[in-house]
């Protein structure tokens, strides 16, 4: 039988009896682990739960409290000692930890339009290569910088399903394993709202970096195994193997690998103030957006729009989707461990907002999006707090999630909005006037 030992937060599997450990199971052992996972999430997904009455009763860790169970009373044991903690137990237990990879960047620009948008703003479409395999994954930039706005200017930072979806724009070169078609997302995009606010808007496909299995605007028929042909499986090779350890990166990771590769780029543009980037997503790619600030501090702020569980809520609130009905491959494998027991999780979300403190995050719900459970993104963005005041910053301020349409909130803030599991005008109005807040740019 398995042994489960904790150690700083992380689990390990240790082997006893005649039972292999994780590491060296069998092929046919993970084949038979990965159909009984599959019914999990099927039977997960059927039994999901929407009333607030039958949420269970859970215990959340401490932001301030330790593994070992020391207080965090000051800055200086949040930064050397409890945030490298919870940001190691988020690695080995939900996102995955990335191998060892030596990117080198190289920018190849295909395309340039110092007109675009009927002059509002610079169009550039630009190549980031990172290894010397041509077939190695590289990133498709799509970014429009607003011609009237001071240079350099602050940016926009967030996945898109194909940047041929954002906009109308006949030259955006589509990107490639997507098959969005022109403007089909351009609702979700409101670029000229943003351009004239002084912000530029940079996006990639996440295609670019990993073909999602669950869609994304990608090729059905590439979706699964279309990890092999991105990031991950480009890694796996490089290390001799079939495919990622147990506590290795999943999809999101993978991504928020690439908004990395991005903000190295943003480094090498006179244009763009690299110290203001705002990195955002919604849904599956709000979640990637959350992990890929906590692990970037370059990162000057973050937006989760609806990112729901696996992003701004919390994993022990039994409502809407759950850690059993996730996608396994967005996270490493070792998330699901936990599928049936999220109460043994030594993490829950309140602390991945929790590690971008003190950059400023604004959390997202929609009042009709009961599978992302709003009131626990609420909750998560509520528990954060402690973690802001030890900078001497405010948090959403109050206890109870607030009326549809009414943000809270300051150094973290909070809105449920009035609909459904979108990203809407009302919302980007919310986040523009809270980067304008925080990114010093005030108009």
């Amino acid at each position: 039988m398995r042994k489960r030992v904790w150690t700083q937060g992380i689990l390990t599997i240790l082997a006893t009896g005649t039972v292999m450990a994780a590491a060296t199971e069998t092929a046919a052992a993970r084949r038979a682990e990965t159909a009984r996972r599959v019914a999990l999430r099927k039977a997960a997904i059927a039994t999901c739960n929407n009333d607030e009455a039958k949420v269970k009763p859970y215990t959340l860790p401490d932001p301030l409290v330790c593994f070992d169970g020391r207080a965090v009373r000051e800055v200086k044991t949040w930064r050397e000692i409890r945030r490298p903690e919870i940001l190691a137990a988020f690695e080995t237990n939900v996102y995955g930890r990335i191998p060892p990879l030596s990117p080198r960047l190289k920018c190849v620009t295909r395309e340039s339009d110092a007109r675009a948008l009927n002059g509002l703003a610079t169009r550039r479409q630009v190549e980031l290569q990172f290894f010397e395999e041509a077939a190695a994954p590289k990133i498709l930039l799509l970014m429009y910088v607003p011609n009237n706005a001071p240079k350099p200017v602050p940016v926009f930072l967030g996945l898109s399903y194909g940047n041929q979806g954002i906009s109308a724009d006949p030259a955006i070169i589509p990107s490639p394993e997507t098959v969005s078609t022109n403007a089909q997302h351009a609702r979700r995009w409101p670029l000229e709202m943003i351009l004239k606010r002084g912000y530029a808007v940079a996006t990639f496909a996440g295609a670019d970096i990993e073909i999602d299995q669950h869609g994304s605007g990608t090729d059905p028929k590439k979706r699964s195994n279309g990890w092999k042909l991105g990031i991950r499986g480009y890694a796996a090779r490089k290390a001799g193997r079939e495919e990622p350890a147990d506590d290795e990166w999943g999809t999101l990771a993978a991504w928020a690998w690439g908004m990395s590769r991005v903000a190295d780029y943003f480094e090498t543009d006179p244009a763009i103030n690299a110290k203001k980037v705002a990195v955002f997503g919604h849904s599956r790619t709000g979640k990637a957006a959350l992990w890929a600030a906590a692990k970037d501090e370059r990162f000057a702020l973050a937006i989760s729009n609806n990112s729901g569980e696996g992003g701004a809520a919390l994993a022990r609130r039994w409502f809407g989707e759950t850690v059993a009905a996730l996608p396994d491959i967005w996270f490493a494998r070792n998330y699901k461990l936990f599928a049936e027991n999220v109460n043994a999780l030594p993490v829950d979300q309140h602390l991945l907002i929790a590690l971008v403190a003190p950059r400023p995050v604004y959390v997202a719900s929609a009042s009709k999006d009961s599978w992302a459970d709003p009131r626990g993104e609420f909750l998560s963005a509520l528990h954060a707090e402690p973690a802001y005041r030890l900078y001497g910053l405010k948090g959403v301020g109050v206890s109870e999630m607030p009326p549809p349409d009414t943000p809270v909130g300051s150094a973290v803030r909070y809105h449920v909005r009035t609909g459904g599991h979108d990203i809407t005008p009302y919302d980007w109005e919310q986040y523009l006037s809270f980067a304008d807040a925080h990114l010093g740019e005030k108009k």
